[in-house]
């Protein structure tokens, strides 16, 4: 249980008992205060966390963060400087339980601080994923396996990056044994950063696709980015990496780790590996596992003959924290939903499936595979992708022409998106199946003329054309 004291020494070095203070966890979110919370007031472009510090209070919040003066809003102890604190005077207002803020010289690293103190004070062992594609899901399905057999806490929603994977350490108890954090990569040295917290000892990497490649640079500077993952695990036997043998740019990561490495995929050259994998659209998939010299035939219910290897990534985590087959398999069948990709029916209808909270070319091809396995007209609604750099002409081509393959309409939205048509087209789709949009309400247009019974229709665009509304608008087709 983390305490006042606690985060005394992490801010300044020294421990003291000034006030005797449980803290239950850290919000940003004044709205999300309650009794024995801590606030952390971060400024930003859009609103200023230090302009909700009373209402934190107000809901319950007993201390908070701060880094600017709040003229004398609230009772303050200084640490800024690191100062002795036997020579701190409290006021006595503190001292009868009022709360109060810590003011420091930088909100953000005082939490990180915080959070990496605490987790050095708790006997858990971590997890942590990353990967372009796939980490969502594979966290979820992990935590799932091995909560069934220790008590287990993962980053709930996308608390991924260098502000919500201190928060999730800091939900961390004394009882729980396990923690599945997935983590975020945007630049070089941030997995780096988020490892120095959490003290990673098992380390699964997904894949390495090129989202996000506009602010990296390349897939190998990507690659990098990832692999800092295995670098920061110790050594083994008590780290392990967890990596994808089908990848090309990760089964190199085995030469920059001194953890044991432990190979998931399709190729029997991996430890664990499967194959005759079928799809069996929304009603999951099947296949055949193998490793070493057992041989098990499973059917789970992840949608999308992609997700075999998330089965495969937690059966992998599974193995090398010591279940066993029984729990693994059980924990495997609770995978009962699908993260992102949801399925609805209008009232015409017609079968939607949503995956429009964000898009990659990798799971853009995906979705568009699963898309094939399903019976109906298929329609594939596709938005442009963002932040693919140098890859974006690329990107765009190899979608379009799998859309080519896989469906009979397109309808592309937004300017990138031409690209896609461009190449369905060279891949002999028919113009007159085709149809581009510049933004979503001329999508819903489009389709709100021609959906009907039978159609089966992909959503799937980046997260910031908001592809979200058109399935808010077919949903309530009548």
């Amino acid at each position: 249980m983390l305490t006042l004291a606690d985060v005394l020494e992490a801010l300044t070095g020294h421990r003291s008992e000034l006030v005797k203070l449980t803290i239950n966890e850290a919000v940003i979110d004044s709205r999300q205060a309650f009794p024995g919370s801590i606030f952390v007031a971060l400024p930003g472009e859009r609103t200023d966390g230090h302009n909700f510090v009373d209402n934190a209070f107000k809901n319950g919040a007993s201390l908070a963060l701060v880094q600017k003066d709040l003229s004398g809003q609230f009772p303050v102890l200084d640490l800024r400087g690191k100062p002795d604190l036997s020579e701190i005077t409290v006021p006595t207002s503190i001292l009868r339980g009022t709360p109060f803020c810590l003011r420091v010289e930088n909100t953000l690293e005082a939490l990180q601080r915080i959070a990496g103190f605490y987790r050095r004070k708790l006997d858990v062992r971590v997890i942590g994923i990353t990967g372009s594609v796939g980490k969502s899901t594979t966290k979820e399905l992990i935590a799932e396996v091995l909560s069934q057999r220790y008590r287990t806490l993962k980053n709930t929603g996308n608390l991924n990056n260098e502000i919500g994977l201190p928060l999730t350490l800091l939900r961390l108890g004394m009882g729980h044994q396990r923690a599945v954090l997935e983590m975020g990569f945007f630049v070089p040295g941030e997995i780096s950063l988020l490892c120095d917290l959490a003290l990673p000892e098992v380390g699964v990497i997904t894949n390495v696709g090129t989202v996000h490649a506009e602010r990296a640079g390349s897939q190998e500077i990507i690659a990098r980015g990832k692999a800092e993952l295995v670098q920061a695990l110790p050594p083994a036997p008590k780290g392990v990496a967890i990596l994808n043998y089908d990848d090309p740019l990760v089964r190199p990561m085995k030469d920059l780790t001194q953890a044991s490495v432990f190979y998931y995929g399709l190729n029997p050259a991996a430890d664990l590996w499967a194959d005759q994998v079928e799809g069996m659209g929304l009603e999951g998939i099947r296949f055949r596992l193998h490793y070493r010299n057992e041989t098990l035939h499973l059917r789970i219910p992840l949608i999308g003959q992609h997700s075999v290897h998330t089965a495969l990534r937690a059966a992998a985590v599974g193995l090398v924290e010591g279940l066993t087959w029984g729990e693994i398999i059980e924990g495997l069948r609770k995978a009962n939903t699908q993260l992102r990709l949801v399925a609805v029916r209008t009232q015409r209808g017609a079968l939607i499936l949503d995956d429009s909270y964000n898009a990659s070319p990798e799971s853009t091809l995906a979705a568009l595979n699963l898309l094939n396995e399903l019976d109906g007209r298929r329609v594939a609604v596709l938005g442009e992708m963002l932040e693919l750099g140098q890859y974006e002409r690329q990107g765009h081509e190899i979608v379009g022409m799998r859309a080519a393959e896989v469906s009979h309409r397109l309808i592309a939205v937004g300017e990138r998106a031409k690209l896609i048509v461009d190449a369905a087209i060279k891949a002999g789709m028919s113009s007159t199946n085709i149809t581009w949009v510049p933004d979503v309400p001329d999508a819903i247009q489009v389709l709100h003329t021609e959906l009907k019974e039978g159609d089966v229709v992909l959503v799937k665009g980046s997260h910031g054309l908001r592809m979200d509304r058109i399935v808010s608008a077919l949903e309530s087709v009548s």
